[in-house]
């Protein structure tokens, strides 16, 4: 017994079949006819051609030997076909079209249905054969009526063969072929059928993912192994079980990854699929959102079993987001119950399908932001080729509490900047990388917050010793935090309470918020100004719901959020009198619960830190105090309040102007002030230019200029 060299070789040879039964139906139709055939039937109805029917019963047909014989033929074949068909598949080869009736679980007259309406896609001669067999030209593909007529020989056959095109029949319910025409105004058997074209394509040999799922999905054959994952070795061992588990099993699982982006749920997926040898099709979910009649689904399904591949359902949560537990929820995971191969799912949340799987398990698993030690070794890994030897990936480690997808997106970004910057071939800097991971940030957060640009550094403030000290302190708890929480072992001593808070307190003016733009410009930190005016509310329950969003997008932003006049927020609990009280009380044990979880750096700047709650202060890493300058220290701060480019007297009296007991900003007021008076004067800041901004500045901030206070000068602001 020979073999089908090829699939295409063993549908050729169930179409010469079909060719044979059409044959064998022409010969039926003419024997009916007799010597009445018209020559434009099909164009009109005639009289004789009415009485004609009236006169013959339904399926009645007397078959004479030739018939006969011809059928025992067409038999004949067909048990040859089958025989070959086994010896095939032994031996191993391919053949698409039984691929498709073990898919589909197709009876022998489905598959010849499905041959015979393919039998014109692929030969358009029989377009002419079926019009003339159907007695009418305008019908180029067959009719139900048709192919009952082909397979069944009786009045009973052809009732019973209706079943093969009902909507729940294997044909119509996979969409392999469809029903044309309306079936409220066209009868079932006038109705023609319409092969579907990825059917097609598929019984031709092509792998082309369907045109109507094309859009949002992807076909990946996955080269990544359990030893690619940079995972902790729980999490390894765990993905490893499973594999193990669905390989010793006929019992189907749901695998959940849920966690932020880019932590690896996609690898992982990628490696389970890879250890069992199938390819993956990739879908984006938000295609799923509005496909109430779950057409969609059916062909992403349809398009996984014809590639024999797993399923991985991208940002899946999108479903739920709106609507918690929908019907249309529902009707997707019951569709996903009778998908027999592995079905991946990823989103932010774990999530339960209670009550709704059958046949499949649900594995919620948790991909989380890696540690400290695991960023660093991604930051080796993405930064191969980059020379990472020279690059301190402690240090962006620590800072940046990136996932893996966003270290790579971030290194990504750093090279498309070093490109428009260096030469072809450099290797990245440390400053293209910063700059790489700020540009991580989510912008999510500007609705609640403003990006301070950082321009200050250290020589640009000045203050006093320890306070000084101390801002230096905290820029090192901010580059060692992850030494000293993972490699000496901290964090096993605390649960809570990993971030930075930092309380700066003092008048108006001191510097608070030129302190933190330095910090942030010392550690390559983004700052985020928090708008009090958007997160506080009047309404009850509004103001945590700002603080929860607030600390949920700064998790991801890695920057440094600045509460300025924090103790609007952070004030004192009252004695509860009234409902009022209460409410505001909950606000401040909430923000004080959110910043003992919060793992990022959060600076507090008041005006009067006497106002700010003692279980703040409590959890206050540093406090740092901004006292109103001394005589000495504003005098330094006036010698060095004007730019290089500005023209200045040298005649300037920083001795009398320290006499002042005014803050850095008051300082910085009135030499802009003097500025202008003298561009629009000598074109010099001269002595008499400082004496009137400080005059303006005095009236801004309701305080007398007496002669004691200006002595000599006060002739000019008299």
């Amino acid at each position: 017994m020979t073999i089908y060299k090829n699939s295409l070789e063993h549908l050729m040879e169930e179409l010469r079949r079909i060719d044979l039964m059409v044959n064998l139906n022409l010969e039926k139709v003419r024997a009916e006819q007799g010597s009445d055939f018209d020559e434009f039937q099909g164009l009109y109805i005639s009289e004789d051609e009415v009485n004609s029917i009236l006169k013959k019963s339904p399926y009645e047909f007397k078959p004479d030997d030739a018939w006969t014989q011809q059928n025992l033929k067409i038999e004949a074949l067909g048990k040859e076909i089958n025989e070959k068909k086994a010896q095939s598949i032994s031996q191993g080869i391919e053949l698409r079209l039984h691929i498709i009736s073990q898919l589909f679980k197709l009876k022998p007259i489905e598959i010849d249905a499905l041959l015979i309406c393919i039998a014109p896609e692929l030969d358009m001669r029989y377009e002419k054969l079926y019009s003339y067999l159907q007695d009418d030209v305008t019908k180029k593909r067959p009719t139900v009526d048709l192919v009952i007529k082909f397979l069944m020989s009786s009045m009973e056959e052809g009732f019973k063969a209706r079943e093969i095109f009902s909507p729940v029949s294997p044909l119509i319910q996979n969409h392999l072929v469809y029903l044309l025409g309306d079936e409220a105004q066209i009868p079932l058997l006038s109705r023609s059928i319409k092969v579907d074209d990825r059917m097609i394509l598929f019984l031709l040999g092509s792998d082309l993912i369907d045109p109507s799922t094309r859009n949002f999905s992807k076909l990946v054959y996955p080269k990544r192994t359990f030893n690619d994952l940079i995972l902790e070795n729980k999490k390894k061992i765990q993905l490893i079980e499973l594999v193990k588990r669905h390989s010793g099993s006929n019992f189907q699982q749901i695998l959940f990854f849920h966690g932020p982006y880019g932590t690896g749920k996609k690898m992982a997926a990628e490696a389970v699929c890879n250890e069992l040898r199938i390819p993956m099709l990739v879908i984006d979910s938000k295609a799923l959102i509005k496909d109430e009649s779950l057409f969609i689904m059916d062909m992403i399904l349809r398009e996984a079993q014809l590639q024999n591949s797993s399923v991985y359902f991208e940002g899946i949560d999108a479903l739920w987001k709106e609507n918690e537990i929908s019907t249309s929820v529902i009707r997707v995971f019951q569709a996903l119950d009778s998908f027999p191969n592995l079905v991946f799912m990823s989103g932010e949340a774990p999530w339960e399908p209670s009550g709704i799987l059958q046949n499949h398990g649900f594995i919620n698993m948790a991909f989380t932001v890696p540690s400290y030690e695991l960023r660093k070794s991604l930051w080796k890994s993405f930064l191969n080729g980059n020379d990472s030897n020279n690059i301190d990936v402690s240090a962006l480690a620590s800072k940046f509490n990136f996932s893996g997808g966003q270290i790579k997106d971030a290194i990504i970004t750093s090279n498309n900047i070093a490109m428009v910057k260096k030469p072809a071939g450099s290797k990245l800097s440390i400053d293209e990388l910063y700059e790489g991971c700020r540009a991580q940030s989510n912008k999510k957060l500007m609705i609640f917050a403003r990006k301070i640009e950082t321009i200050f550094k250290w020589e640009d403030i000045f203050l006093q010793k320890d306070t000084k000290e101390q801002l230096n302190e905290i820029c090192n708890y901010i580059k060692y935090k992850g030494r000293v929480y993972s490699e000496w072992g901290f964090e096993r001593k605390l649960s809570l309470g990993k971030g930075l808070n930092a309380l700066f307190s003092g008048p108006s003016g001191t510097g608070k918020t030129m302190a933190a733009g330095i910090i942030a410009n010392e550690v390559k930190l983004d700052l985020y100004k928090i708008d009090l005016s958007n997160v506080v509310s009047k309404y009850i329950g509004e103001t945590e719901k700002n603080l929860a969003r607030i600390f949920k997008e700064a998790q991801t932003t890695n920057a440094i959020l600045f509460f300025d006049e924090a103790d609007a927020l952070f004030g004192k609990r009252s004695e509860v009198r009234d409902s009022h009280d209460r409410y505001a009380n909950i606000e401040i044990n909430y923000l004080l619960q959110k910043m003992e979880e919060y793992d990022g750096i959060v600076i507090l700047a008041s005006n009067f830190s006497n106002n700010i709650d003692d279980a703040f202060l409590r959890r206050l890493h540093f406090k740092v105090d901004f006292p109103s300058p001394d005589e000495k220290l504003r005098g330094i701060i006036w010698k060095n309040i004007f730019p290089r480019e500005t023209p200045v007297a040298e005649n300037i009296d920083y001795g009398f102007l320290s006499r002042f007991k005014i803050t850095g900003g008051n300082m910085k007021n009135i030499a802009l002030c003097a500025a202008f008076l003298a561009a629009s004067d000598s074109g010099t800041v001269k002595m008499e230019h400082l004496i009137k901004g400080t005059q303006r500045e005095f009236q801004k901030i309701g305080k007398l200029c007496t002669p004691e206070d200006f002595g000599e000068y006060y002739k000019l602001v008299a």
